[in-house]
């Protein structure tokens, strides 16, 4: 048996989130169906670097799977985006380790959230960006990322429906925000995010952005830990997940 690991692309627009769900269309389910073409109808289990949501975007998903088929790198990679549908696409296809494990082995995970800062809506950017057409202070914004980076408990910014056990313990190595033009980008590196803790964290900036918080709040939201101190998690069509280092 070979391990295979993909780097994959995808449009989340049109997907129920990454993970497979019975009559829906998910990025697991179209892979695993691909793949099982090119196995001749046997089923191959493929492992991700972890789940994205509905409407949720990926420039740089990881994947691996198990196959007896022993192909090219280059030979995987024309074959799978020929039978992907156009909105998934597979970057890159490496032979690894058995050992390797695309969830398990991950040492850290970019995500990137973009806001289209504009009252007047652009019909070409409502799937790939969240409208907010207040007027914001990076300035002030971009202070509350600095109190956010570093190792914390980070249970105030994760979604009370999170199935996690354990830890919410988590470190953030970059949290930065800035504006080119009209659009605001947010990127975040860190060890591991907990469940809408990225969507959580920008509507909590995008609050001290308009004045609404301090900056300064910071520390003591995370000392609380209490998911209802901070506002509604917001839309998935501004995230992207970026990037996965093993």
């Amino acid at each position: 048996m070979e391990k295979i690991k993909c780097v994959i692309s995808y449009d989340g627009s049109n997907f129920s989130g990454f993970q497979i769900q019975p009559k829906k269309r998910t990025v697991h389910g179209e892979l695993e169906k691909a793949l099982q073409k090119m196995h001749k109808g046997e089923h191959i289990r493929i492992q991700a670097s972890g789940r994205t949501d509905t409407g949720v975007h990926a420039k740089g998903q990881t994947i691996h799977f198990e196959t007896p088929f022993i192909i090219p790198e280059v030979n995987w990679k024309r074959a799978l985006n020929t039978l992907l549908p156009g909105d998934l696409y597979v970057n890159d296809v490496e032979k690894v380790p058995t050992a390797f494990h695309a969830r398990y082995d991950v040492i850290e995970k970019e995500y990137r959230y973009y806001v289209w800062n504009e009252k007047e809506t652009d019909v070409f950017k409502r799937n790939y960006a969240y409208q907010f057409p207040y007027p914001l202070d990076i300035k002030v914004m971009q202070e509350a990322c600095s109190y956010l980076e570093g190792e914390h408990d980070f249970t105030t910014f994760s979604s009370a429906k999170a199935t996690t056990k354990g830890s919410k313990v988590r470190t953030l190595y970059q949290l930065s925000c800035e504006k080119h033009g009209s659009e605001i980008e947010f990127i975040f590196r860190g060890s591991g995010f907990l469940y809408n803790m990225v969507r959580i964290t920008v509507g909590v900036l995008l609050d001290i952005g308009q004045g609404r918080r301090s900056a300064s709040d910071i520390p003591f939201l995370i000392e609380q830990r209490d998911r209802q101190l901070v506002g509604e998690t917001i839309p998935p069509q501004g995230l992207y997940l970026w990037r996965v280092r093993y």
